[in-house]
Formats: C-alpha cells, sequence, structure tokens
C-alpha cells in the first residue's frame, strides 16, 4: 500500500504568526519587532516551497536466499524538484539484519524500534536526479518476507515544509534454511510399484541378493547361477530383492512453538523437514507434506525438483496460529496421506491435538516414525528445588508418552538440542529394526 505524500508545518510557523497578528492588533512595536523576521523567513520559505513530487521504488535482486546469505533491497529515488535533505527510513523485518551504517549522505545507521530494527539515511537529490540506495539485508531466520516498507521524509531549504510518503511491502523474498547432508534415511516398511532407490522385501528383478530356486521355462540365462549348479548338479537361479521408491509424508506440528535463547522448536522442525524432503527427492521418492496445527497445510506427494519447490514454499509459510479448535486426521484429504507411506512426523509432543494425530495415524495403520524434538533444552534452565523437580516430572511424562507411541508399534526417539539429525535418524532406524518394522 502506498499512501499520498503529505505535507506538515512546523509548529513554530504557526506561533510566530499568531506573535505577529497580536503586536498589530494590539499596537505593541516589540511583538512585531520579534515576529518580523519569522515572518520574513516564512514567506520566503512560502515562496520557494514546493512539492518534490518524489518517486520511489523498491526491488530485491533475488526472490529465494538461504539462511546467512545477503540480498540486496535498492531503492530508486527521483524527485522533480530539488530536495535539501531527504530522510530514507527502512524497516528490517525479525529474520533478518541490515547494515552497520548508511551508504553515502548522512548515515543515520541501524535503529531499533521495539522487535524490528530499521535503516535509516539521510540524502540532498538535485531536481530530475535518480539515485539508487543499495541495502544489504543478512537472512538470520527462515521465512517469507515482504521488503520494502519504507518511510520518506523530505525537507525544504529552511525546513519549513516537511513531505512525508510511506511504501509498504513491494518485494516478496523467501528464506530456506540450508539442509544438512544426510546420508542414511528412515527405510520403509513397504514399497510402491515404481523404481526407486529401495531394496523392496518382494523378489524379482533388481542387485541385492534374496535367494536360491530351481530353473523354471522362462527364466533369462543370465540370472543361472553357476556354481550353485555345479553343486546341486540341476540349473539355479538367483532371486533378488527390486529396487522400488515409497511415498514419503513429512508431518509437520506446528500448533506449539517452545522457544528458547539457542532457537526453538519450530525452527529445528522445519530445518529436518527441508533437509528430508531434498535427501528422499534425491533418491526418486515421492515426498508430500501435513503442517498440522491451527492453520493445517498440506501438499500431496511428488517427485522431481518442482516438488522440492513448492514444498519449501509451503514450509515457509508454516506459523503458529492460536486456535482452541479440536482438529483431527479427517480433516485432510485423502490423497494426502497414501497407502503404504511412510509418515516421518516431527513434533514436540506438547499439545494434545497433535499426540493425538499420531494416535490416529497409527491406528489407520500408516507406518509411522516420530522425531520427538525435545522442549526442554529450550524451556530455560530450573530456577531452584521447585522448577528442578518439575522438569524431572515432565521429562518422565514425555518418556512415557514416547513408550505408548513404540507399544503400538511406532519408532519414536527423542531429539536433544545438541544432536546432529543424521545420529537423530540412525536411532530411528535401529529402533525399527529392534521392533521388526523395517527390513534387515
Amino acid at each position: 500500500m502506498t499512501r499520498r505524500p503529505t505535507a506538515k508545518i512546523p509548529t513554530y510557523v504557526g506561533v510566530a504568526a499568531l506573535v505577529l497578528l497580536a503586536g498589530l492588533s494590539l499596537g505593541r512595536p516589540e511583538l512585531v519587532a520579534v515576529a518580523a523576521p519569522l515572518a520574513v523567513l516564512v514567506v520566503a520559505g512560502l515562496a520557494g516551497a514546493r512539492d518534490p513530487e518524489l518517486a520511489a521504488e523498491v526491488t530485491v535482486d533475488r526472490e529465494r536466499a538461504l539462511v546467512g546469505d545477503q540480498v540486496t533491497v535498492e531503492l530508486h529515488l527521483e524527485a522533480a524538484a530539488r530536495v535539501e535533505r531527504l530522510e530514507v527510513l527502512l524497516v528490517v523485518p525479525p529474520g533478518m539484519e541490515g547494515p552497520a551504517g548508511g551508504p553515502g549522505g548522512s548515515g543515520l545507521g541501524p535503529r531499533s524500534a521495539g522487535a524490528t530494527r530499521t535503516w535509516a539515511v539521510a540524502v540532498t537529490l538535485a531536481a530530475g536526479e535518480r539515485r539508487t540506495l543499495a541495502v544489504p539485508l543478512t537472512c538470520r531466520r527462515w521465512g517469507a518476507y515482504w521488503l520494502g516498507d519504507v518511510h520518506l521524509r523530505a525537507h525544504d531549504r529552511f525546513r519549513l515544509f516537511t513531505w512525508e510518503r510511506h511504501l509498504d511491502r513491494h518485494a516478496g523474498v523467501k528464506v530456506f534454511p540450508v539442509p544438512e547432508a544426510l546420508r542414511a534415511l528412515v527405510r520403509p516398511f513397504e514399497t510402491q510399484v515404481s523404481t526407486g532407490s529401495h531394496v523392496a522385501a518382494q523378489r524379482g528383478d533388481g542387485i541385492e541378493f534374496a535367494d536360491l530356486r530351481p530353473f523354471l521355462p522362462g527364466d533369462r540365462p543370465r540370472s543361472i547361477n553357476w556354481r550353485a549348479t555345479a553343486r546341486r548338479g540341476t540349473l539355479m537361479v538367483n532371486q533378488r530383492h527390486p529396487e522400488r521408491a515409497t511415498d514419503v509424508v513429512l508431518f509437520l506440528d506446528s500448533f506449539l512453538d517452545v522457544r528458547g535463547p539457542a532457537g526453538s522448536t519450530l525452527d529445528r522442525a522445519v530445518g529436518a523437514a527441508a533437509s528430508l524432503a531434498s535427501a528422499y527427492l534425491r533418491q526418486r521418492d515421492r515426498v508430500g507434506l501435513v503442517s498440522f496445527g491451527g492453520f493445517v497445510q498440506w501438499l500431496q506427494p511428488g517427485s522431481g525438483q518442482a516438488a522440492l519447490y513448492r514444498l519449501l514454499d509451503t514450509l515457509m509459510e508454516t506459523q503458529v496460529f492460536a486456535t482452541a479448535a479440536w482438529k483431527g486426521i479427517r480433516h485432510l484429504p485423502p490423497r494426502t496421506l497414501p497407502a503404504k507411506s511412510l509418515v516421518v512426523a516431527l513434533t514436540p509432543l506438547v499439545d494434545e491435538r497433535g499426540v493425538a494425530a499420531l494416535f490416529d495415524l497409527l491406528a489407520r495403520g500408516y507406518d509411522l516414525a516420530v522425531v520427538d524434538i525435545s522442549p526442554l533444552a529450550h524451556a530455560g534452565p530450573a530456577g531452584g528445588e521447585w522448577d528442578a523437580l518439575a522438569t524431572r516430572l515432565w521429562a518422565l511424562e514425555r518418556e512415557t508418552l514416547r513408550h505408548r507411541y513404540q507399544r503400538l508399534g511406532a519408532a519414536v526417539v527423542e531429539w536433544a538440542d545438541a544432536t546432529h539429525l543424521q545420529q537423530v535418524l540412525l536411532e530411528v532406524e535401529a529402533c525399527r529394526r529392534r521392533a521388526g518394522l523395517a527390513p534387515r
């Protein structure tokens, strides 16, 4: 939204006019002598005052970036009349960081404005001059940002008049978390019929050896195992496990976000979801997303680079919306959770609605792996004996909840703050093997 420029007159101009009018009406020459210089200044200012007719435009050098990258916001300014002093203030949204000083002119540098920082600079524009101010911003947190919330304030030579203009949200940029390199992923219990990278439990054409059987009419000669044939005196052929793809659904619990000095549970969940989506798509699996919270978002499983961009764009819109409404799995479209799909849940196990949704998935027979993003590290240190006791009771309650999931057949692993995501996935796979949920 852009608001038209507004002109303001300083208060002392009105005071001077009142003093001059009072001196003339009361016949007091001393009041006229005091107000006369100001009156001359006002007349000179009125004669030279002119709307600068500022034209401003905001652009960003890119639409997508990673956490830690720099994006450049360019402010294109042009004035029809000379502007002795133009103050430019750019609002830097939370999650981004502005530069330390202003480029040229009278740099005002960054300023704090509550939870939002601003970057300000003062410049002089000649009549018809076009000036471009480049402001580099560092991306500190993932998310979808609107850049271009700019406040402009122009003054005339005598600073009698002020023209103001507000430009609001003209350019968007999406900041993605840096995906972690994952060498091993959670293997599904069942696979689809399409070709992929997972060794299926069925037998067919593939690379992984499964068993030996006698030769039958129609078998390919290249499948004959000549060593076994020589030992047994009859033709024996190899049976193999085929390589198949799978459907993976990332279940993101966004009902609550536990924040602390080191970050938040939602930040870790979004970063893990981006890493898992990138890794599964590289091995030709189909990946979908369910952001289950106060505002439910879903993305049906897809494959390829286009599916990755759609999934990341949906992840960047994930937020915590406060609501007391009860939400269940029945709110999701049927194709969002395909049959034989692997559901990887990223949840802090704090909100009862998210906990009940996972139990519902188990009751419906889905292959479920739960990554419990521990909120204990973000809850803050214990302040006394009772706080320490409450923390211990909370940890025991969470452990009991994880055991309930495990008894129902789900692999649940707690993700502590200092643990790498790869180690958590290896623990999930080991838990699934112990429970007999995944092929060895």
